[in-house]
């Protein structure tokens, strides 16, 4: 197994706007492999790229028996939304009731390039939308009210991992020092 340790808030990664991908290579494919079996032990719903380190569009989901992965997504969202519990792999352990639009239809491409489209509602359409806000730097306690907010920054704070050290971010031997041109 190839399971990587998942970056915590705090990682300035988490906040940085992911690169598309471009090149869709061996590395690309060990990198899907390491995201999904990374999220199926933690075990979680969705991983994205960032959460390993690395600043790429990508993201894997396991919802309701539906394991996938979806590379530069772009999102069309329902109008309707939902309330709902929500957590996340790089906030081990807190979960808060987050609005999300109950419906998403998610166009992009898989490892090997080829057009994807992922449609889903309630749960799937919760963890698309969170996936894909990691991979714009956004958290999903940035989507929280400010009371709930403030709730969460205090609870981060007071985690048992809050404070561990930031990890090294991962430097591509390639060229494009990481990052897809």
């Amino acid at each position: 197994m190839t399971v990587k340790p998942i970056r915590l808030f705090g990682d300035p990664v988490l906040r940085a706007t992911a690169q598309p991908v471009t090149t869709f290579d061996a590395e690309l494919r060990t990198l899907v492999k390491d995201l999904t079996e990374t999220m199926q032990a933690a075990p979680g719903a969705g991983l994205a790229a960032p959460q390993l380190g690395v600043s790429l569009r990508v993201f894997t989901y396991f919802v309701d028996g539906e394991l996938g992965h979806l590379i530069n997504p772009d999102l069309t969202l329902t109008e309707e939304e939902q309330d709902g519990p929500e957590g996340c792999l790089s906030l081990p352990g807190l979960t808060y009731d987050c609005r999300r639009a109950f419906g998403v239809v998610a166009r992009g491409v898989d490892m090997w390039g080829e057009p994807v489209v992922v449609e889903g509602t309630q749960r799937l359409a919760r963890c698309i939308q969170h996936e894909t806000d990691h991979l714009d730097g956004i958290i999903f306690v940035d989507r929280l009210d400010p009371e709930q907010r403030a709730a969460a920054m205090l609870a981060i704070r007071e985690a048992e991992w809050a404070g561990e050290p930031a990890p090294q971010v991962r430097i591509s031997p390639h060229g494009t020092s990481g990052r897809a041109l």
